[in-house]
């Protein structure tokens, strides 16, 4: 009978990275999660807590003498290369914009830290979630607001989430873009999903046309679901969760 091989040991580079790694690798194997491990908009910030947390620094990285090192935006941009010459495995999340791509970088991290079998577990979870919300709005219209002024159309992850629970996106364009405020004060979507307003209006750091009162009070009366930001940072499997809120909102 052949050996089990252990798990590799790992380091995170990012926020996100820390998401996948602690889904997907056993705390024993986890040589560093990122500073930002236990941030309140981090997803498992209560199961980062007692693990190694350190910078994405090179200097960092080979102190720890991992096998397997996990970004998505995190560390130096010639830092892969600089690893990968050393005989470390770097694996990158990719930005997806679609959950065809989120299940992608599941299974791709999944492979690198020997978990496949629970990676598809992942996957297969994200797709019950995707299928349950499948048209509960029905088509209706609805415009994506984050506290920092952004919207999101064509080729995001939003759009997506958006779509999954049935919603047509009223962002239009392409990507991330900046709100007008005249546009939203003068002809206000019937429906707003809102994005990180939790976390900045904690911190009362919003957006500047947050402040106008006409839009604090649209925004108030339009908006059917707000967001977290544990599950707008990072394209992962519990993107899925932003379409059972929204369903969930449908009366």
């Amino acid at each position: 009978m052949l050996p089990v091989a252990s798990p590799p040991a790992v380091y995170s580079l990012d926020q996100c990275a820390d998401q996948y790694v602690l889904a997907l690798a056993p705390r024993s194997s986890i040589m560093a999660l990122s500073l930002r491990a236990t941030n309140p908009d981090s997803y498992f910030a209560a199961q980062a807590q007692g693990l190694p947390r350190r910078r994405a620094t090179l200097e960092s990285v080979l102190a720890a003498r991992p096998k397997v090192v996990v970004r998505y935006w995190g560390g130096e941009a010639r830092m892969t290369s600089a690893l990968e010459k050393r005989g470390i495995a770097v694996v990158s999340i990719d930005d997806a914009t679609t959950f065809d791509g989120v299940a992608a970088n599941v299974r791709k991290v999944a492979a690198a830290l020997g978990a496949a079998s629970e990676g598809e577990r992942l996957v297969a979870r994200m797709r019950a979630q995707l299928t349950a919300t499948r048209g509960a709005w029905g088509g209706a219209g609805a415009f994506y607001l984050t506290s920092g002024g952004q919207t999101a159309g064509r080729g995001t992850l939003v759009d997506q989430m958006l779509s999954a629970a049935g919603l047509t996106n009223l962002g239009g364009g392409q990507g991330f873009h900046a709100v007008s405020l005249e546009r939203l004060v003068l002809k206000p979507p019937r429906a707003i999903v809102a994005g990180f307003f939790d976390r900045y209006s904690a911190a009362g750091q919003h957006w500047s046309p947050g402040r106008n009162r006409l839009l604090a009070r649209i925004v108030a009366r339009r908006t059917i679901v707000t967001l977290p930001p544990t599950i707008l940072a990072c394209p992962a499997w519990f993107a899925a969760e932003a379409p059972i809120k929204i369903a969930a909102a449908k009366k």
